[in-house]
């Protein structure tokens, strides 16, 4: 099984590069079964949604929606690093989920969530319902991360007990609804 790791955020000064790095790092020594993949949608690169035909009709035309479609088909779960703009998910991350439809079916998601007092749930929260819309399951374990530049040092993130132990259980979660929707895709 196939989990991709998807950092959603793109602003130059994001601090979810640190958060991803950690939680890739992390998740390869608790692997749960799962090949691991780190993908960044600022090195994915989509433009807003450009495809003229609608998602579910598979017929794509530019390459990098054949690439994207590609990352996405051959993963068996997803854990969003999310951070939260204004209550929200990045609009990069709502795009990356546009631009597809089938790709996305039957797969579990997780989320490594980030920001100010909050730790993202909020933006975790407004993604769960779009990607329920996508035929996927949002497992309701997840990674929180309040106050996120507390746990930097020199530009990497520095997890607690209470971040580890929350990954280990969300990548256990994620294994079973992996296994369980295999037989669905």
């Amino acid at each position: 099984m196939k989990l991709t790791i998807v950092l959603t955020s793109t602003r130059p000064t994001r601090l979810g590069k640190s958060v991803a790095d950690w939680f890739y790092s992390y998740a390869k020594g608790e692997s749960a079964g799962f090949e691991i993949e780190l993908v960044d949608l600022k090195e994915i690169n989509l433009p807003l949604l450009d495809e003229p035909n609608h998602p579910s009709m598979q017929k794509y035309e530019h390459e990098h929606t054949k690439r994207w479609a590609k990352i996405v088909d051959e993963s068996d779960a997803f854990v969003f690093v999310l951070p939260e703009y204004n209550h929200a998910p990045p609009p990069s991350f709502v795009n990356a989920v546009d631009y597809l439809y089938k790709e996305w079916n039957y797969k579990p998601a997780g989320f490594v969530s980030y920001g100010g007092i909050s730790g993202g749930i909020r933006s975790t929260e407004v993604a769960k319902h779009l990607l329920a819309t996508m035929e996927m399951v949002p497992v309701k374990q997840q990674v929180m991360i309040p106050m996120v530049f507390d746990h930097l040092e020199d530009g990497a993130f520095v997890p607690t007990e209470m971040h580890e132990q929350s990954a280990k259980v969300m990548l256990d979660t994620m294994a079973h609804w992996s296994n369980a929707l295999k037989t669905m895709r």
